[in-house]
């Protein structure tokens, strides 16, 4: 249990956008000290001069979280400035579909990349540092949080490069909740799952290594339609994420949910599974959808 934020350490990566940014404010209004990583340099000197004008201690790193010498030499300057992180967010990602043969080893390589790797190094380099505080301080307390989606639950079509990077950050990160329980109690981990939430993940591409991003596969076209039109008419905003994040850190809650209702999906899964079935119809709840998909997929 977690009960005062003030004048602790965050780091958080994909800070300049989406989730990054709205938990990087929160943390600004309870008196934190932030590390700010993003790889999008205009987004992460706004997100710079408006966590400091709250009057937050910042420390600011463009940083691209695929690279393991990048974050080693970051994480070596947050434990210079500030020492050990109390809590880490591991929350840079990147979206993208198509039909799974489709893919080039170049999506793979850049997914997973940013969704896996971003998160592996994360883990790698701060809970060293997080354990050491701990053993010198039984009072010391730490956190870390590493953003999967409900895609690391469910393995919906046409989006198979994303589902598999966020099904292994689920599966990364509840081993690291059992890891640190087995090495101490100062420490806890979550795994957030949100579902479609208006952030700025749909356009991905802009921050894609190597300039210009290869033509799209017609399942690709399809898919980033689909995700652009799901995402921008989400309800539940980023800030509202936010919030529940800094909740489920206050009372040690692993799993933290955008969107409960979709859990029913998660569900299905999890039985056809334990029952030996084959796979659910991912759209039984919107037929309509699995149709329209359907359709634009064979109409080429």
């Amino acid at each position: 249990m977690i009960a005062n934020f003030k004048g602790k350490t965050a780091v958080l990566t994909g800070a300049g956008s989406g989730f990054g940014l709205e938990c990087a404010r929160m943390g600004a209004g309870l008196g934190m000290n932030l590390v700010l990583a993003d790889v999008q340099q205009d987004a992460l000197d706004r997100a710079v001069a408006e966590m400091e004008k709250a009057g937050a201690r910042v420390l600011p790193f463009r940083v691209d979280v695929t690279s393991a010498a990048a974050m080693e030499a970051m994480a070596q300057a947050v434990f210079e400035r500030f020492g050990a992180p109390h809590f880490v967010f591991n929350n840079a990602g990147v979206g993208a579909g198509g039909l799974i043969w489709e893919n080039t080893v170049s999506d793979w390589n850049w997914v997973l990349g940013v969704n896996l790797w971003g998160v592996i190094h994360g883990v790698r380099l701060f809970t060293p540092m997080m354990l050491e505080a701990a053993r010198k301080d039984p009072a010391w307390r730490g956190h870390i949080v590493n953003t999967a989606s409900m895609a690391g639950l469910l393995t919906p079509p046409n989006m198979g490069i994303y589902n598999v990077s966020k099904h292994a950050v689920v599966s990364l990160t509840e081993t690291l909740y059992q890891d640190l329980r087995l090495a101490t109690d100062q420490i806890g981990a979550s795994v957030l799952c949100p579902y479609f939430v208006p952030t700025g993940i749909t356009q991905s591409e802009r921050n894609r290594p190597g300039g210009a991003a290869p033509p799209m596969t017609r399942s690709q076209m399809i898919g980033q339609a689909m995700s652009e039109k799901a995402v921008s008419s989400g309800k539940v905003t980023a800030a509202e994420v936010a919030q529940k994040v800094f909740d489920a850190i206050a009372a040690d809650q692993f799993y933290i949910f955008s969107h409960p209702k979709a859990l029913g999906n998660v569900q299905s899964r999890m039985e056809a599974i334990v029952q030996i079935r084959n796979p659910p119809d991912p759209f039984l709840e919107r037929p309509d959808i699995g149709d329209q998909l359907k359709a634009a997929l064979r109409a080429g």
